[in-house]
């Protein structure tokens, strides 16, 4: 979703916008490009700082259609191990972290980061392999409305909780018979990991400069995933068809939209951003519909819709009551 991030002096890891947690919020995590924003600003700078946010949304969701279509011959865990690896390698090039001079207190959130985000990637992935991408973004975005909901002493969040627990009772057919019990579950999981991750995204980028906490928590979810990986699809990993279209998942899933959002934030208030990426399971909605050929009955339209509305709802009521919100771009 699994982008597939969140840290001081950088914005964000699989699927949208996060609704504002507890203070001091992290700015959205920088993605690589960040020493040649140059480059990259003079090649995508004519989309204007919308569409910049609206590209890597599109990416994020596609990346994530394309993961799909590869998991049966690769399965979920062998597409996540490769886009995690993947992404690994580029950060480390483009980031080049400094390895000395971080307390064992600073190793042991980097860990824990790089734990919670290989934990929300594989949720996620395992979440796809069984229900259409569309509802599983809209299942996994509860985790981020849950934490604002529960970290706002406001009365109108409980408001936006309910919106968003009337599209999850659409989005079941009033019990989940029409999903997957398992997917569903995962999801569900998946948005709770989201949740931490934001939290220890926050924790990283107070110990860490630049986008070294999140290149460095790569690492260790990388390192997680590579057994199972292993263990799941052997060689099938090496096979070069799968691994060109594995990192074709990591560059569209986490390189790519790290960037544009990077880009777009330095023009973009974080209140709109964060409102635009509201818009990401409709986007997932869209990629399962042009790529995997999924198409969404009406009730599970109007359940994204409702989702859509309770995250941008609680995103401007928290806006209002405390300023920028957390953005971050998980799966």
């Amino acid at each position: 979703m699994s982008t597939p991030n969140a840290t001081p002096s950088s914005p964000v890891p699989s699927s949208s916008a996060v609704p504002s947690s507890s203070a001091p919020s992290p700015a959205p995590v920088p993605g690589p490009g960040r020493a040649r924003g140059g480059r990259f600003g003079a090649a995508f700078g004519s989309l204007g700082p919308v569409g910049l946010v609206l590209a890597g949304g599109l990416s994020v969701q596609f990346g994530g259609a394309l993961a799909v279509s590869l998991m049966p011959r690769a399965g979920a865990l062998g597409i996540v191990t490769l886009r995690l690896v993947v992404a690994a390698v580029v950060l480390m090039l483009v980031c080049r972290p400094r390895l000395r001079g971080h307390s064992r207190t600073d190793w042991g959130t980097v860990v824990v980061f790089g734990i919670t985000m290989g934990a929300m990637n594989g949720l996620f992935y395992q979440a796809v392999d069984r229900i259409p991408l569309g509802p599983a973004v809209t299942l996994e975005v509860l985790g981020p409305l849950a934490l604002s909901v529960v970290a706002s002493r406001r009365a109108v969040n409980f408001l936006w909780a309910g919106l968003a627990l009337a599209g999850v009772f659409l989005l079941g057919g009033g019990g989940f018979d029409g999903l997957d019990p398992a997917g569903a579950a995962f999801a569900l999981a998946a948005g709770a990991m989201w949740a931490a991750y934001i939290v220890f995204s926050a924790r990283t980028g107070r110990r860490f400069p630049q986008a070294d906490g999140l290149a460095l928590a790569m690492v260790v979810a990388a390192m997680l995933f590579l057994p199972l990986g292993v263990a799941e699809a052997g060689t099938t990993l090496l096979d070069p068809e799968i691994l060109a279209l594995g990192a074709a998942v990591a560059l569209l899933s986490s390189v790519l939209p790290y960037t544009l959002e990077l880009l777009a934030l330095r023009r973009l208030p974080a209140p709109t951003f964060a409102v635009l990426m509201s818009l990401e399971p409709a986007i997932a909605a869209t990629a399962g519909f042009l790529v995997l050929d999924q198409a969404l009955t009406a009730p599970e339209a109007a359940a994204i819709a409702l989702v859509i509305a309770a995250s941008m709802g609680a995103i401007r009521t928290q806006v209002a009551g405390r300023g920028n919100p957390v953005t971050a771009t998980p799966s």
